[in-house]
């Protein structure tokens, strides 16, 4: 069963804007961080952002004054705004929910491609 459901991947124009979303099932509890990592074939995943049940907010030095993480802890959903993309951006993103018992669950990626 998907317990993480993810949208809003695409094609997009460098310069363009796109916005993941990813739903947790209510089968999860206790979803303390949520966040969206990345993965580019060949290379480790890595995180873009994330954000505590609390609202705190991290992000990763490439991303910072572009992207914008949000959330809605009464739909357990977590959103990603991405402004000023850049070909560099392309990558599979992955949403992840961290319990508080530090249990990790993955959504199955959305690819997302920068080009013109």
């Amino acid at each position: 069963q998907v317990l993480l459901v993810e949208s809003g991947g695409g094609l997009v124009q460098p310069g363009g804007s796109l916005r993941l979303s990813c739903a947790a099932s209510e089968r999860i509890l206790g979803i303390n961080i949520m966040g969206w990592y990345r993965q580019v074939p060949g290379t480790e995943r890595e995180l873009v952002a994330n954000i505590t049940s609390g609202g705190r907010r991290n992000y990763a030095d490439s991303v910072k004054g572009r992207f914008t993480i949000s959330r809605d802890n009464a739909k357990n959903t977590v959103y990603l705004q991405m402004n000023s993309l850049k070909p560099e951006d392309t990558a599979v993103y992955y949403c992840n929910a961290q319990t508080y018992y530090n249990y990790n669950y993955w959504g199955q990626g959305t690819q997302v491609t920068v080009s013109s």
